[in-house]
């Protein structure tokens, strides 16, 4: 090969990449709400809001009759750095992501053990927005990358009290997912494109799955609990592109069509414990797994030529604590402390130069006020500390280059008992 060829070879490789950016646990929200953000996620055993059917469906039974509508602030700060490349580093243009829920639960009749609820729930996804920056200058290469992508979540629930001290629940998860990509490798000089990944047209779809769940009361002090969601399948993204929208390894312009991805959400498990300590003081902790090896390992964009993404995701084990304290009749306060190893390590790096899932720590606090004794409102705020890889020198795409994540969040919840 050439060094043009060498050139369109290299800055192929590093387009050829999933670009479903996100952050927290995987691209996954630690949890839904002003109530489940201010515990850290650590409420498999502790629900508290009609949130509880995206994370343990058999609070429905637990929670008493109420509706709560959420929206959040998220605050990513997202950055690709080439400067180990001789390049420049840029920041996402995109800073600021809106995530409303609704969700509601109530008995199926008066005095009746079963109840019914549910609600819709943005539970994951985001984006990048990167303006065109130099990344390797001494071979005339620049580069920009751009991704929106969403995740939603309907959660028909029943649950019910099988007694006074055990509780089942289960889901229908209805899923809608959408999602658009583009990135791109010019010539700095000519500014004649080297490589194109152009899926910004979009696609969108439907997807399903399963949750279930179980509360056992050991004693008056001690609960524990346990969920899983199944694998939320999705028919095949598909996407209408023209010739040229992607090009192949020597820069060779792909033919047009319809090209489709195969992109579902993984399973995952949770066990949870609640202690109240005192009246006034409650702990609760957590321990979630997360199968991300099985929908964000291998990836490829399939048509009249496939483009293999890789990401490289490893699954996650989530670790989450929560404490919270009622400081009278009507406030309490919380805090919570969410903590899980980034999906995927150095090596992987420059298979996720636009999918920065690097967070690993979180801390929350939030506390919620009874107006009177209908209404209800909660706050929470989230930081996650940045974190930064950088890939290996001898990484054949993009040695040394570097991708970073911080996050930031605030959240309101207005709750209604019936």
């Amino acid at each position: 090969m050439n060094k043009k060829q060498m050139i369109r070879a290299a800055s192929a490789a590093v387009l050829a990449l999933p670009v479903t950016a996100f952050a927290t646990n995987g691209y996954q929200l630690i949890g839904v709400g002003a109530y489940q953000k201010s515990l850290g996620g650590a409420v498999t055993a502790n629900p508290g809001s009609a949130m509880t059917a995206v994370a343990n469906p058999a609070g429905a039974a637990r929670v008493g009759n109420r509706a709560d509508f959420s929206m959040e602030a998220f605050m990513p700060k997202r950055d690709v750095d080439f400067t180990a490349l001789g390049g420049a580093s840029s920041t996402s243009a995109v800073d600021m992501y809106g995530v409303p829920a609704i969700g509601w639960t109530a008995p199926v009749d008066d005095g009746s053990n079963v109840y019914f609820g549910g609600g819709m729930y943005g539970t994951s996804g985001m984006g990048v927005d990167y303006a065109q920056g130099s990344m390797m200058p001494a071979m005339n290469m620049n580069w920009d990358g751009y991704s929106n992508i969403s995740f939603w979540q309907m959660a028909p629930t029943v649950a019910w009290n099988h007694s006074d001290t055990l509780s089942f629940g289960v889901s229908l998860n209805i899923d809608y997912q959408a999602a658009s990509f583009k990135q791109r490798v010019m010539n700095s000089s000519t500014n004649a494109i080297i490589s194109n990944f152009d899926l910004s047209r979009g696609a969108s779809g439907f997807g399903y799955g399963l949750s279930l769940g179980v509360l056992y009361d050991v004693n008056d002090r001690v609960t524990v609990g346990a969920s899983y969601k199944s694998k939320q399948n999705f028919a095949p993204l598909k996407y209408q592109l023209a010739t040229g929208d992607i090009t192949d390894a020597v820069g060779g312009a792909m033919p047009g069509g319809t090209y489709t991805l195969d992109l579902d959400f993984p399973q995952q498990a949770a066990l949870g414990v609640k202690w109240r300590a005192t009246d006034a003081l409650t702990v609760s902790a957590d321990a979630k797994w997360i199968n991300w090896s099985d929908t964000m390992d291998k990836l490829t964009v399939k048509g009249a030529v496939n483009v293999p993404m890789d990401p490289g995701w490893n699954d996650q084990t989530v670790y989450a604590v929560g404490v919270a304290y009622a400081v009278s009749q009507r406030m309490n306060l919380r805090a919570g402390y969410n903590y899980a190893a980034a999906p995927f390590g150095a090596e992987q790096v420059s298979h996720n130069l636009i999918l920065p899932a690097l967070t690993e720590t979180h801390y929350t606090v939030g506390m919620d006020y009874s107006l009177n004794k209908r209404w209800q409102l909660a706050l929470h705020y989230m930081y996650a500390p940045k974190v930064t890889l950088a890939a290996p020198a001898t990484d054949p795409m993009a040695p040394g280059a570097q991708i970073s994540l911080s996050e930031t969040s605030f959240g309101a919840n207005i709750g209604y008992r019936f």
